[in-house]
């Protein structure tokens, strides 16, 4: 008895030490990912959070194993071209662009260097890829297009009678001008004439959003990131002017506009996140297939409206996935 016993004291011992001895998982190898934005806004920073975040919880931890590079434009074109060239001499192992101006100097600079971009509303008309389900070359990434046709929906559903929709935008974003296309082709058959209002940078916003005043009964701003970036300008037109301002982003509606349907940004950089590890693993970005944003939250912002002379109705504050509150 006392023989088995100590055999089993024996075997204990053994497995407690296995289970402190037992190797821990395996850090991922040392990596360096660079990420640039044309400009820092609500929606584009949580892209990059997103992203960060997604390869921390994968093992490539900033700071520790993984060298994470971050630089934005400030919304210069040119500057996004100086960063873009910074980056392809530093040779880092991805190169992240967030946003459509992005994306385009980083892919004119480098057709070697894995590139993944994010929170481009139409890589094709940006031409940053030929094929979505097979880019093909050293590129793939996440779109944004957002649920424009859904967006026209809700403001019809607010607004009965409003006849015509202005539309501020950069005309130099690629992904601005596409979503005006869009609007262009989708708007009439809710009853809405579109009114453009050019702002080629955010010093022109205000002014832009300001010449809609008494030719447009509603605004629609795009992801575009010229007018995104300086929306307070917009919503404060709005509140002087009656003028009810709506949004693609739903960020925007914390920044004051009434209403949006859409995704979380946040989300978007960690869908990001998860192509950038896929060609960390090896993988070859032009075997992976272009990702697009998903999501149809509805944002509301019932004070904002008032303040716009406008009363959101019940029905749209009920299925809100969340009411914003000032």
């Amino acid at each position: 008895m006392r023989t088995i016993a100590g055999l089993g004291a024996a075997l204990a011992l053994l497995a407690a030490l296995a289970a402190t001895t037992s190797p821990t998982p395996a850090r991922a190898q040392e990596a360096s990912v660079a990420v640039t934005a044309i400009v820092e806004h609500p929606s584009l920073d949580a892209v990059r959070d997103g992203i960060r975040d997604e390869l921390a919880e994968n093992g490539y931890v900033p700071g520790e194993n993984l060298d994470f590079l971050f630089q934005t434009a400030q919304g210069n074109a040119a500057t996004a071209v100086q960063i873009a060239r910074r980056y392809v001499g530093e040779a880092p192992d991805v190169i992240v662009p967030i946003s459509t101006p992005s994306a385009q100097a980083v892919v004119a600079a480098t057709d070697t260097i894995p590139v993944v971009f994010s929170a481009v509303t139409d890589p094709l008309a940006a031409e940053l890829v030929t094929d979505l389900d097979n880019p093909g070359g050293n590129v793939t990434g996440v779109s944004d297009l957002t649920p424009i046709e859904d967006h026209m929906a809700l403001i019809r559903e607010v607004l009965p009678d409003a006849q015509t929709l202005g539309m501020p935008y950069n005309p130099g974003e690629a992904n601005a001008v596409a979503a005006l296309e869009i609007v262009r082709d989708i708007a009439p058959r809710f009853g809405f004439e579109v009114i453009e209002a050019a702002a080629p940078n955010t010093g022109a916003v205000q002014s832009a959003a300001q010449s809609l005043v008494g030719r447009a009964d509603a605004v629609y701003v795009s992801t575009d990131n010229t007018i995104v970036s300086a929306i307070e300008a917009v919503v404060s037109v709005g509140r002087e002017n009656d003028l009810p301002i709506f949004t693609a982003d739903t960020d925007s509606v914390r920044r004051g506009s009434i209403a949006s349907i859409g995704f979380d940004y946040y989300d978007v950089g960690r869908r990001t996140g998860e192509l950038v590890l896929q060609v960390l693993g090896g993988e070859s970005p032009g075997n992976i297939p272009v990702a697009f944003a998903q999501g149809t939250n509805l944002v509301v912002n019932p004070a904002a409206a008032e303040a716009m002379g406008v009363t959101l109705p019940e029905a749209v504050i009920g299925r809100a996935t969340e009411v914003v509150e000032e």
